[in-house]
């Protein structure tokens, strides 16, 4: 005899998702799938149909970055696991809690020609996160959803795929997942001879830079008050912006990609790095350019282990680490060099650059800047605008500007918009996009998301009706430009067709009073703005 609560396995594992607080899942349905759907209503969580699986996956890591919580999809067989694995790349590089499930065939080895058939399934998923598995049982299926829970909380957060079979989808199977789900909140504390060494360091210092990557984006609290304590400088990556609000006198920004960076930290006599790889895309060089003692804090022991020999490497949680070294610094008299004056001209100096390797688009920011709320989560694509606001737009909190910056995809910026507007709505909290004519193009049919859920986002398009970026890094190569210009649709009726609002703005006044209308409104607006706009 059954038991009651029997179920088809696809069902169970909605079940599951939601007794372990997962609210919302993006996805689109297929008959590989559909067994999955079984469970969704009846479990109660809500499900957002995106247009492409490339733009599911990015809602879920939209939604991710916004909550802090997995991101979940739901995709297909074959081309829907296929579609999904750029954003799962995009979620990869840049440590993104999103959980993917699909189905896949039961047999491939031995039958050929099967819908939806891949070589191996498992293998392409597990090429761009951090692990790829097929649960053959339901009990597998509760195991690896449930290790995927917990190491997105006690490690680094990285992507993760299970795929199930379709009669295993299909078939009954018991709530083997009903049992305590006790995740392992894995805080790292550092030992108590890295905090001494640490204090002991920063106390000599006369010249000390801080730089604070996106790992600390927990600790900004600790982090302003390790900063006043010492009167320290400061650099935050582009994942790090916020960390230090833009009222410390002695913060350099997040430009540290600016060449004359080098020479800054060259001066220095101790650099602390705190929750950052300071990969390529941080840098845009191969050292840092100072030549000094460094203390290396990261809970990613990966990061750690590339530390040069001389580093002095802890690991830990970066919260831990500055709340106890702020401890020990207690009654500490700051003696630093360091002045508000040479901070201040360094950064005009290199504001100067950034507007005139990309000239006219400083002042977008700048009018943009002064009409967005402070809370106001910000998703940009690669886009000429995202490149400037990432160096010149100082945030006064962390984690609200969130830009695809490892794997560096287009088309991004709108799906990633829609979840996290999908998991602000509840606090009827501001969202806003920022892309690009070209990489809106890559998922511009997720609009239609948008204008089903009534979200009223802002959606700033960037149209200089050219790959700019691309074409001016021809001509530095000396390469006549080629395939750099596309021929447009008019943006304005697109988004119209789409049933979403549009401007077309002639000035940065009309741009402000558009966005400002767009956070009002009852769905999505799509603001066209070209060069002209600053002419």
């Amino acid at each position: 005899m059954k038991r009651p609560q029997e179920r088809p396995l696809g069902a169970q594992i909605s079940h599951m998702l939601k007794d372990r607080g997962v609210d919302v899942i993006f996805g689109i349905p297929g008959v590989h799938n559909q067994e999955m759907y079984r469970g969704i209503e009846e479990a109660g969580i809500t499900h957002v149909l995106a247009r492409h699986e490339q733009g599911a996956g990015f809602m879920a890591d939209g939604y991710a970055r916004a909550t802090g919580n997995p991101g979940v999809a739901y995709v297909i067989t074959g081309p829907g696991v296929c579609n999904i694995m750029t954003a799962m790349g995009q979620a990869y590089s840049d440590s993104v809690p999103v959980l993917v499930i699909s189905s896949c065939l039961d047999e491939v080895a031995a039958k050929r020609g099967q819908l939806h058939q891949m070589l191996d399934q498992e293998g392409a998923g597990g090429c761009v996160c951090d692990w790829s598995e097929t649960a053959r049982t339901a009990d597998a299926a509760y195991q690896l959803i449930d290790r995927a829970l917990v190491e997105f909380v006690a490690q680094k957060a990285l992507p993760k795929h299970i795929q199930v079979p379709i009669a295993a989808l299909q078939s009954n199977a018991d709530t083997g997942w009903d049992h305590p789900y006790l995740p392992s909140f894995n805080i790292v504390s550092p030992n108590k001879e890295d905090i001494n060494r640490a204090v002991y360091l920063i106390k000599q210092a006369k010249r000390p830079i801080f730089v604070f990557g996106g790992g600390a984006k927990a600790a900004t609290k600790a982090a302003r008050e390790v900063m006043r304590m010492t009167g320290s400088a400061s650099f935050c990556t582009y994942a790090g912006r916020g960390v230090i609000g833009p009222d410390d006198p002695l913060h350099f920004g997040s430009m540290l990609a600016r060449g004359d960076t080098a020479r800054v930290l060259a001066g220095s006599d101790l650099v602390v790095t705190i929750g950052t790889e300071l990969s390529e895309v941080d840098l845009w060089r191969d050292h840092l350019g100072h030549d000094c003692q460094v203390i290396n804090v990261n809970r990613d022991t990966e990061s750690i282990a590339r530390g040069a020999g001389g580093d002095h490497r802890v690991v830990a949680d970066s919260g831990c680490f500055l709340r106890e070294t702020g401890a020990g610094l207690k009654g500490h008299t700051p003696a630093t060099d360091w002045t508000p004056e040479e901070v201040t001209n360094a950064r005009a100096r290199w504001r100067a650059e950034t507007d005139a390797e990309r000239p006219g688009i400083v002042p977008i920011c700048d009018a943009l800047r002064e009409v967005v709320p402070s809370d106001t989560m910000i998703y940009s694509d690669m886009t000429q605008i995202a490149y400037v606001a990432k160096e010149v737009w100082d945030m006064d909190r962390p984690g609200h500007w969130h830009h695809p910056y490892g794997f560096g995809t287009l088309g991004y910026a709108l799906p990633a918009g829609i979840g996290g507007a999908v998991a602000r709505r509840v606090g009827n909290l501001p969202t806003m996009v920022i892309a690009g004519d070209y990489g809106f193009q890559y998922t511009m049919q997720e609009l239609g998301v948008a204008v089903e859920l009534g979200l009223p986002i802002p959606i700033i398009l960037w149209d200089n009706g050219k790959l700019k970026e691309i074409e001016d890094s021809m001509v530095r190569a000396q390469i006549a430009p080629n395939a750099v210009i596309a021929r447009n649709p008019d943006f304005c009726k697109l988004a119209e067709a789409f049933g979403a609002r549009s401007a077309a703005p002639k000035n940065l006044s009309e741009m402000q009073s558009a966005v400002q209308a767009a956070f009002k409104a009852d769905g999505p607006t799509l603001i066209h703005i070209t060069p002209e706009i600053v002419a």
